[in-house]
């Protein structure tokens, strides 16, 4: 039966036929077109369906004609092929929002014509509600949704975030889970991702302008929206709007809709909205007081507020008159919780109250406007009523620290359960429960986790501070590159030797290690492993010791200790019977032997680990293999070194699929191929691009360099060599600084010789 091509099918098709006719590297074609070279590989393998204006480059670069192709192009964008569905990631809009007509009008304007605008004002005025409001009301034109991101500029007890970890996050928003080291490559990466979107960004509660610069999208479609206390006119290109208190028709119609009547009194509405200063906040909150008590008049209402010289005071005391004792007890604590949002059980948690009786005074709260539920059971304070309670809770509230310890450690068993759910190595019981909802748990909380270690340091909670990031392990591995996880991991392994759990600090230190080795810090990672092995580890940790010390010495270039610490890894996982580890073992034993020049062992080392395991774990033997036979038997080395590939393929594993690539390139060097060879070198970094693994970034540097070289492209390779000598002189790393000095005097060696005798002709090197 014949089987009809789906749309998409056969636009992908039509695009691979465009990059076959313009002969070009996927990487050359995308500058060609000024298009991202990682968008330009989601639309050739069908991840992502390109805009219009993309599948036009590309007739562009090959002298065709687009428009035969946009009716197949049209179909695929309607069938919605695109993976990822729309993000909005907005609070919700409130439903009474009154006035700023002006104002709206103006930075939708902005919008549409700058792509930014920055709504500065002071606290309480209604800075991101206009902003979110805006935002909700432009959606249709922003297809690719809308991200909103708290840079807690002002929010009590929290510093402003780094513009560093603002970026980690937000490229987290776009599914890119291991973003660059560096800030500049984090934000070059964030403006080419939104340069093929159409987004709207909310920065919400920035700092001062410099917090802000590197987080601004730069060219394209996409739109950012900044609000600030602070005017941020050094901001080039993101025009200021600054919003003053209400008028006091606009604050008497909130006051209205807010108190649920028409109002008759004008002597007491006008003294009412006196005393809350046109503050749509302080609005809100006077009306829901009156709302709560209908027997009041607004005359009754006035000469309460008037009674108390703070305007705050006077506004925000009042609402919390509606409140009975419980509820008032839980509004004073929520000031001194950490993080930014909660659900119910961390209020629960942190009063001590019995879930039946928590959601209502969550409900009660939010009717008296002291707490918001921007979505669907999650709630947060505004930065002007969590200063008050914060204020309340130290003069009133004498078990604020207990509450806070309780809710530390509800947090703490909350990743403690949900851990569990989670697959991992380290852990000899199978995992039960749902694994994406753990990780979805994990994602959802970590600002709040991160936020709860500082607090438990704060408190000398070292329970809390050694036992949080250990299980937060499985998360970390899948976010490398985390910007807390190295600065986590040394709190929590002191406070494990303070507790004198020494087994503890060992599996913490290795980690630690792990950490520093995947930035390309070996010095680090050496150091930490070795404070680990003095710690007593248990089996499980030395055996992965041996090996993590192991991988530190290869690339330290000390082949002779790392093989014997890999095997001395072997072993200790026989011992404990542990196949995936002494898979792992063998086939790096095998990686080391190779490049000490004993090739038949290598293979016999190589096709020992793949029989002992199987899945993904049998990648690092197949590629280990596959580079032992290159010489020998091309065809099995390609097969062996596919396999490795379409395993990490078919589990998703960027990484290694990075490093299939990578070797796919060095195998088709080495059998005099050298030009097909480039092409998996451009894949292995197209990859690498949105991962945090600069150690992964030395090694590929290394062999594309080679490659070029043998490809006769020596201005490549001298520049690709000099960028390793950058990062080699940047991270302390004297061999990787050698290899590649050594190995530009050979380029500029050859070229040379080229230019006298004629091109080159690629050799096998590895």
């Amino acid at each position: 039966m014949l089987q009809v091509s789906s749309p998409q099918e056969r636009l992908v098709a039509q695009l691979a036929r465009i990059k076959e006719l313009s002969g070009l590297s996927l990487r050359a074609l995308a500058r060609q077109t000024g298009l991202s070279s990682s968008s330009l590989s989601r639309y050739l393998t069908g991840q992502l369906v390109p805009p219009w204006e993309a599948v036009v480059a590309l007739c562009r670069a090959v002298g065709r004609d687009p428009r035969p192709l946009r009716a197949t192009w049209a179909e695929a964008a309607k069938a919605g092929a695109a993976p990822a569905p729309r993000r909005n990631d907005l609070p919700a809009d409130l439903f009474d929002f009154t006035g700023r007509e002006a104002e709206s009008a103006l930075v939708e304007e902005l919008l549409c014509t700058a792509g930014a605008a920055a709504i500065d004002g002071m606290a309480g005025v209604g800075k991101t509600s206009l902003a979110v409001h805006v935002a909700h009301r432009l959606a249709p034109r922003y297809p690719d949704g809308g991200l909103h991101l708290d840079l807690h500029g002002f929010t009590p007890g929290q510093e402003p975030l780094d513009p560093h970890a603002a970026l980690g996050r937000l490229l987290g928003a776009l599914d890119i889970t291991h973003p660059p080291a560096g800030t500049a490559e984090r934000a070059a990466l964030w403006r080419s991702e939104l340069s093929r979107r159409r987004a709207l960004v909310v920065l919400d509660n920035a700092v001062d302008a410099e917090q802000v610069r590197p987080l601004l999208p730069g060219a394209g479609k996409s739109a950012v929206l900044v609000t600030s206390r602070h005017r941020l006119v050094s901001l080039d290109g993101v025009p200021p709007v600054s919003l003053e208190p209400l008028a006091n028709d606009d604050a008497a119609h909130l006051f209205g809709r807010a108190a649920g009547l028409t109002l008759t009194e004008q002597e007491a509405v006008s003294q009412v909205l006196r005393q809350c200063g046109g503050l749509p906040l302080a609005l809100r909150m006077a009306g829901a007081r009156l709302r709560h008590r209908p027997g009041w008049t607004v005359a009754v209402l006035a000469e309460r507020l008037r009674d108390t010289p703070s305007r705050f005071d006077s506004v925000f005391g009042m609402s919390l008159q509606q409140l009975d004792a419980v509820q008032r007890r839980m509004f004073r604590l929520l000031g001194v919780l950490p993080g930014a949002d909660f659900d119910a059980a961390v209020a629960g948690a942190l009063t001590d109250t019995p879930s039946d009786r928590v959601g209502a005074a969550l409900e009660e709260l939010i009717d008296a406007h002291l707490v918001q539920e921007p979505s669907p059971g999650r709630y947060r304070m505004h930065d002007l009523i969590r200063q008050y309670a914060a204020d309340i809770a130290a003069d009133e509230e004498p078990q604020a620290e207990a509450a806070l310890r309780r809710v530390l450690r509800h947090y703490l068993a909350q990743a403690v359960a949900h851990h569990q759910t989670l697959p991992s190595p380290y852990r000899q019981e199978p995992s039960t429960g749902d694994p994406a909802k753990a990780m979805t748990w994990f994602d959802l909380e970590y600002v709040n986790l991160v936020a709860c270690f500082d607090a438990a340091v704060r408190l000398g909670m070292d329970e809390v501070v050694a036992d949080l990031p250990q299980v937060m392990r499985v998360w970390f591995f899948r976010h490398r590159g985390t910007d807390d996880q190295a600065r986590l991991l040394e709190v929590a392994a002191a406070a494990a030797a303070r507790l004198g759990r020494d087994q503890q600090r060992a599996a913490l230190l290795a980690d630690l290690g792990y950490t520093h080795a995947a930035a390309g810090r070996l010095a680090e990672a050496l150091s930490a492993y070795e404070l680990a092995e003095q710690s007593r580890p248990d089996d499980d940790t030395a055996a992965a010791l041996a090996l993590r010390i192991g991988f530190v010495r290869r690339d330290l270039g000390d082949l002779e200790m790392a093989q014997a610490h890999f095997r001395r890894a072997r072993g200790l996982f026989e011992r404990i019977g542990r196949h995936a580890g002494q898979s792992q073992a063998l086939a790096f034993d095998g990686w080391v032997t190779l490049h000490l020049g004993r090739h038949s062992e290598a293979v016999d080392l190589a096709r020992a680990s793949i029989a002992l395991a199987d899945g993904p774990a049998q990648i690092t033997g197949l590629v280990t293999l596959g580079i032992a036979l290159a010489d020998d038997d091309p065809a099995e080395s390609l097969r062996t070194l596919h396999d490795a590939l379409q395993l990490s393929e078919r589990n998703n594993l960027q990484h290694n699929q990075a490093w299939c690539h990578n070797y796919l390139g060095v195998a088709l060097r080495i059998m005099g191929s050298p030009e097909q060879a480039l092409e998996h070198h451009r894949r292995a970094f197209e990859l690498l691009e949105p991962l945090a693994e600069v150690q992964l970034e030395i090694d590929f540097l290394h062999a594309y360099a080679e490659t070029c070289r043998a490809a006769g492209r020596y201005d490549e390779a001298v520049a690709l060599l000099d960028r390793t000598i950058k990062l080699a002189c940047e991270l302390g790393r004297p061999h990787d600084e050698k290899l590649a000095r050594a190995a530009q005097e050979t380029v500029r060696a050859a070229s040379e010789h080229s230019i006298l005798v004629g091109p080159a002709v690629g050799n096998g090197s590895r």
